[in-house]
């Protein structure tokens, strides 16, 4: 019993979500056009995403380009290399990821070359760039990929709609570093990045890897409707590959994202709710998104919205900006801070200190731009 109550305290999101389709459930008695109502498709492509980036994890396939930061010695340089390696790399292994393999990294060299005074700033802006850069594309964030799959437009067309704000967010966070920097722009540092070289016997798994990418890729953007099959791919490929691999894949997302949706389509169910939400939502999307995310976190808002939107743009503009406002409002805040007390246990309130100012302060910035551009319709 312990170890359950110790398990729910720390996932926390996955407490919040089965609580709340237990909720739902008792409200709207559950029924087969409920289950029907549930998204499978995005259920099956997020376990296809969270098997393959796992074998992405476990094999470091981006160890050739971190390994390049230990050539930069000016801070400036580096900071920039470490952020943008998180803005560009969130595009496509989601923004989780990316700051899985970068924020270690970063606290490693910055440690090492003894500049931690330097660190949380510089993770509290990786952690912008993982939010505002995995925005760009539809599957680089779990938002994203499950509005995309309702949006019935192109993937050229979906980042089209999120390019203004992904190249405003990368010309703040350069701003951001220089004013970090201001000083000393030519401070220095002298570090070392260790870690194993590639083993010669994973070559075939990491090849493997990269063709179920591939893979998984192209299911999300031709919306073909045998998905299914490529989850059995997904699946044999690694059971032949490495079976032990899935039993380290991050379920627990996976069954958040199911209670959520359980959650969602029992409250769409529920006429005097869904009435009160869709006068509620509609028009104020953008808004709505944003603050019910610091409740439950942008990706269960995201569910929860959908609907009763009127506006497209507003809801995943307003979830893709919600993540700056608090911990709580992306999941992958939470990782990061979680990386960084395993590293300094007990400077938690540290964290937030310097995190919460950074992230406002670039929401402020963002916010009302982002307001304006829900007038350009997405379809």
């Amino acid at each position: 019993m312990k170890r359950a109550f110790a398990f729910l305290k720390k996932e926390l999101m996955l407490t919040v979500s089965v609580f709340a389709a237990i909720a739902a459930l008792i409200i709207t008695p559950p029924t087969t056009a409920l289950l029907g109502a549930i998204d499978w498709r995005t259920l099956g492509t997020l376990l296809m995403m969270l098997i393959v980036l796992e074998g992405f994890k476990q094999e470091n396939v981006l160890r050739p380009l971190i390994a390049l930061a230990k050539n930069l010695r000016r801070m400036t340089l580096l900071s920039l290399f470490l952020i943008f390696g998180v803005f560009f790399s969130s595009m496509f292994v989601t923004n989780d990821v990316s700051l899985i393999i970068f924020v270690p990294v970063t606290i490693l060299l910055f440690r090492s070359g003894g500049k931690e005074k330097y660190i949380l700033p510089v993770l509290s802006m990786e952690n912008i760039a993982a939010i505002r850069g995995s925005l760009l594309t539809p599957f680089g964030s779990p938002q994203n990929l499950f509005l995309y799959g309702r949006a019935n437009v192109s993937v050229w067309h979906f980042m089209l709609h999120m390019l203004p704000l992904c190249a405003m967010s990368a010309v703040l966070l350069v701003l951001f570093v220089l004013f970090l920097y201001r000083k000393d722009p030519k401070e220095t540092i002298d570090a070392e990045v260790g870690g194993a070289p590639w083993a010669r016997e994973a070559r075939g798994r990491r090849i493997t890897y990269f063709a179920l990418f591939l893979l998984v890729i192209g299911v999300i953007v031709t919306r073909t409707q045998f998905w299914y099959v490529a989850v059995g791919i997904v699946l044999i490929a690694v059971l032949i590959a490495d079976r032990k691999l899935l039993l380290k894949v991050d379920y627990v997302l996976l069954v958040t994202f199911l209670c959520f949706f359980i959650f969602s389509s029992s409250i769409a169910a529920n006429g005097k709710i869904a009435a009160f939400l869709s006068g509620a939502v509609a028009g104020n999307e953008y808004w709505w998104a944003i603050g019910l995310s610091q409740i439950i976190s942008n990706v269960p808002a995201t569910i929860v919205l959908y609907p009763f939107t009127g506006n497209f743009a507003g809801l995943i503009y307003g979830a893709d900006t919600a993540g700056l406002c608090s911990l709580i409002g992306s999941l992958a805040s939470v990782i990061n801070y979680r990386i960084y007390v395993r590293e300094y246990p007990g400077e938690g309130k540290r964290f937030l200190k310097v995190f919460l100012p950074v992230s406002w302060a670039f929401f402020l910035i963002v916010a009302v731009p982002g307001w304006l551009l829900c007038r350009w319709p997405f379809f």
